[in-house]
């Protein structure tokens, strides 16, 4: 038996930047001593490169792993939520829907101040997208102090994985309501839960 079932594989990677693009905080996974060190942190597709671009605090344990050649997985997540049976129009089990892109990859450490002054610049630049209500500006006194208290790193991509889980394997009908339910879910979830915790 196949796993994971090709029909919730995408091997399409314009559909995995996309995920990277719309959900760029990534889980980023190193290993020390067989233990792993896992931080959350945005990350960005360079489009000339086909690297990913970060920053990490120094003092992140983490931090010292992010060495030239050094390997790490990232992990990106879509949105993902529970599919009740009961939105089929056929007799089904319950399930998860989700989308996630696991990819792995080789570190190239960035030490020049200058260079990941210019690299947090441009991660501002997209992640403003599209009204760019905010320019991070080269001579900001307040980038010039943090910036000795970050590192910067690209990742150099040596595999793709795309897990587009959606329930393709049902009916076309079933399949579109999936879809309007995780559309539903995740606008509803959202504004459920800030209002429960905050």
């Amino acid at each position: 038996m196949n796993y994971p079932p090709k029909h919730h594989q995408d091997h399409n990677i314009n559909h995995m930047i996309e995920v990277i693009k719309t959900y760029p905080l990534a889980t980023l996974i190193s290993v020390k001593n067989k233990e792993p060190l896992i931080t959350h942190l945005p990350l960005i597709y360079d489009e000339t490169t086909g690297n990913l671009i970060g920053h990490i605090d120094l003092y992140n344990p983490q931090a010292e792993l992010l060495k030239n050649n050094q390997p790490v997985t990232v992990i990106f997540s879509g949105p993902q939520c529970y599919i009740s049976p009961s939105i089929y129009t056929t007799t089904q089990l319950p399930t998860w829907n989700y989308i996630k892109v696991h990819l792995k990859g080789h570190v190239k450490s960035i030490n020049d101040s200058e260079a990941i002054k210019e690299s947090m610049i441009k991660m501002t630049e997209f992640l403003e997208q599209p009204d760019h209500k905010y320019v991070l500006e080269p001579d900001n006194p307040r980038m010039d102090g943090a910036i000795n208290y970050v590192k910067g790193f690209e990742i150099s991509i040596t595999h793709w994985e795309g897990k587009f889980k959606l329930s393709q394997d049902k009916k076309p009908k079933d399949i579109a309501n999936a879809r309007e339910e995780l559309i539903k879910t995740n606008q509803e979830s959202i504004a459920d839960f800030l209002t429960k915790v905050f």
